[in-house]
């Protein structure tokens, strides 16, 4: 892996050290020694209510609160953003979708070239679900995916497991060997064919 690879891992869960983040521990243990690892709990970093300003007289433009910079600082550092969030009625968590909902003004934040340096990222997806029928997180995995896509940037996948019970995640043998593997593609330039 090229040694300049820089992941972010958004933790989204309202509850530490839960099945999600156990999942995404055990697909980052497999990255290659040296790759840097960045983890941050959004539980941690409280971002107000997001408010839509873009059709206000001066355009939306105002200072960034502490949390905001350190996460879109974050965010544009990093060569791969892991949105690690369970499945919360069918979708990411209200955590990382407040997240979301944030790049909207982070689009017009002055010389942070934001839409564009976000076309040279990989963005994946991690979640535990309390279903054994995987599809129930298409709805999760489709937010992820085009809001992606409406970068340019490369979609590297989603990685689920199953857990209804604290620590079951573990015990989820298919979702452990996919998570060995999960990152294998991020050894691949950006714009090779992905997962």
């Amino acid at each position: 892996m090229n040694d300049s690879r820089s992941f972010l891992f958004l933790l989204a869960s309202s509850r530490e050290g839960g099945n999600t983040e156990a999942l995404a521990r055990e697909a980052a243990a497999q990255l290659p020694a040296g790759t840097e690892q960045r983890w941050l709990r959004l539980a941690d970093l409280p971002l107000p209510v997001f408010e839509d300003v873009r059709h206000a007289p001066d355009g939306g433009g105002r200072e960034l609160g502490e949390n905001e910079r350190l996460l879109l600082d974050a965010t544009l550092a990093a060569t791969d953003v892991v949105i690690a969030s369970p499945l919360y009625w069918y979708s990411v968590s209200s955590s990382a979708k407040l997240y979301l909902d944030y790049w909207s003004h982070w689009l017009r934040v002055p010389g942070a070239d934001f839409k564009e340096r976000m076309g040279g990222k990989t963005f994946w997806a991690v979640s535990a679900l309390a279903s054994e029928d995987q599809q129930v997180a298409e709805p999760l995995l489709g937010t992820l995916r085009l809001s992606a896509e409406y970068f340019g940037a490369r979609w590297g996948g989603g990685l689920l497991g199953y857990a209804n019970r604290p620590g079951q995640v573990l015990a989820d043998g298919p979702a452990l060997e996919r998570a060995r593997d999960f990152f294998a593609s991020a050894r691949r330039p950006v714009g090779a064919s992905g997962v």
